[in-house]
């Protein structure tokens, strides 16, 4: 990464997950399985017919949008606060109307990607990317296997979704294999809640191991420090909504604390549905490892799917569940 952006959170997101393309995606997948040379012939053509036609935001578009309104507080002379890249796998001539939606919507992006039909993951590293959204699972898996940066797959964005603060960007995140480290997941899927808890509070005074999205948190606490306000009124405000309960609170704080970071809200929900409080917190975007959080959370916020490593007992785990 370059040094110039050390200091920068940086964003990458695929043109799915910043606009809604599901139609030109159609057409091209309608004919990639029988036809791949048409397929491509046939998307182009749609792209070039359509260039100078709007799109509708993508679920990423929110979230990019209120991260870009911070640098008006970026200090002068220094690196910006917030760095955005449209990463796509369209060639350059069908990324015309991705770019000209760019410059109609006035967002201040001015880094990109199109790769022309190959994968984009192998580029993020050079762009320092700390965050990556995209529609494409195989993907977000290469960049989580990878252990390169955060990922997520992010869903369909939701339907009727409440407007957040303005000024303000809200982040909501999972605990247990999203900050933190699978082992936990691993131990409540396997042994039971019982022993979840047992172990929780015999260990509460040490701190769990970093899960694929510590850094960003890290990264995110950061950004904070940099903004002219004191992290209690920030308008980075960051919430960990998990369906863990006591005694499993006391060694997530202490982690946090361990780890430097300042969290403004905390639900331990003890098996309850995360949806209502998320909505009554409105993120930009929330961050979970499991589908049935996942697929509810969608409905009424932006959301965004973690994978598990290709490698995680948590895969064997869960297929064995649903058979």
């Amino acid at each position: 990464m370059s040094a110039y952006l050390k200091e920068t959170l940086v964003i990458g997101i695929s043109a799915t997950a910043l606009f809604d393309l599901k139609e030109a995606d159609k057409v091209f997948r309608e004919k990639y399985t029988s036809d791949k040379d048409t397929a491509i012939a046939e998307y182009r053509k749609y792209m070039l017919e359509r260039e100078g036609e709007p799109l509708n935001g993508g679920t990423g578009m929110p979230l990019v949008k209120a991260l870009l309104e911070l640098n008006k507080y970026q200090p002068e002379g220094e690196a910006p606060l917030i760095e955005v890249v449209v990463m796509s796998r369209n060639s350059p001539e069908t990324g015309i109307r991705v770019l000209q939606n760019i410059r109609n919507n006035q967002l201040k992006i001015s880094r990109h990607a199109f790769t022309g039909g190959e994968s984009v993951v192998g580029y993020l590293e050079a762009f320092g990317v700390d965050l990556f959204l995209t529609t494409t699972v195989v993907d977000a898996q290469k960049v989580i296997d990878g252990k390169t940066c955060a990922a997520a797959v992010l869903k369909n964005p939701p339907k009727n979704h409440k407007k957040i603060p303005e000024g303000q960007v809200r982040i909501a995140f999972d605990g247990d294999a999203v900050l933190f480290d699978e082992s936990s997941e691993i131990v409540y899927k396997a042994e039971g809640l019982d022993r979840f808890n047992t172990i929780k509070d015999q260990h509460q005074d040490m701190p769990m191991e970093e899960g694929p999205y510590a850094d960003l948190l890290k990264k995110l606490s950061r950004l904070q420090e940099r903004l002219p306000f004191s992290v209690e009124y920030s308008p980075v405000r960051i919430s960990i909504v998990t369906a863990r309960n006591t005694p499993a609170e006391m060694r997530v704080i202490k982690t946090l604390r361990h780890w430097g970071v300042y969290v403004d809200e905390i639900f331990f929900l003890g098996g309850l549905e995360k949806t209502k409080v998320l909505e009554a917190f409105h993120p930009h975007i929330f961050f979970d490892d499991q589908d049935l959080h996942i697929e509810n959370a969608s409905k009424v916020v932006p959301a965004g799917k973690v994978p598990y490593p290709s490698n995680s007992p948590l895969n064997k785990i869960n297929s064995k569940k649903k058979d």
